[in-house]
């Protein structure tokens, strides 16, 4: 994935609802029609990078299953970082396009 590309979707999962870390790698792996895989090595540091600039807090709970886990949910501020997020790769993207299309 392209730098900055993990965190735009962790913060897009986490705004339809609050989830754990395996549950989000699941969810990025589904939503791409499971053409992304999402490794613990990337998803655990990108998790800590965003509860520290608070655009996700962290919550301990129980799963199902009984093990203590720990469900993220996005904030306010990372709703607003999200925009800005999306807004910078659809920029991006359109631009690789245009290159691509024209070289």
């Amino acid at each position: 994935l392209p730098p900055g590309t993990l965190v735009m979707l962790i913060l897009r999962v986490l705004r339809a609802e609050p989830l754990h870390g395996y549950a989000i790698a699941q969810r990025i792996h589904q939503l791409s029609r499971e053409e992304l895989q999402v490794e613990e090595g990337s998803l655990y540091p990108a998790l800590q990078k965003l509860l520290l600039k608070g655009w996700v807090k962290g919550d301990w709970t129980r799963s199902e299953t009984g093990r203590k886990v720990r469900v993220y949910r996005i904030t306010a501020s990372g709703r607003k970082q999200l925009d800005v997020e999306l807004a910078e790769f659809r920029r991006t993207t359109r631009a690789l396009e245009l290159l691509i299309d024209s070289a």
